[in-house]
């Protein structure tokens, strides 16, 4: 499990890439940007460190659709 400091709910993480939550759940639904699950809840969380690199990704075009 990554350090819980790193994670952001799916809100601060939609907010941080400039899409909705829903967004981001259907990503994550599609495998294109998977969350990992806080393990008290359950909750979708982000990794900083991957959302930086999905969004580097997303602006060179490696990640059509």
């Amino acid at each position: 499990m990554k350090n819980l400091q790193n994670l952001m709910t799916i809100a601060q993480a939609a907010e941080y890439i400039g899409v909705t939550p829903l967004t981001l759940r259907n990503w994550d639904k599609s495998g294109k940007l998977k969350a990992v699950r806080n393990p008290i809840n359950g909750y979708r969380m982000y990794d900083q460190d991957e959302l930086d690199k999905f969004l580097a990704q997303l602006q060179k075009g490696g990640n059509n659709g």
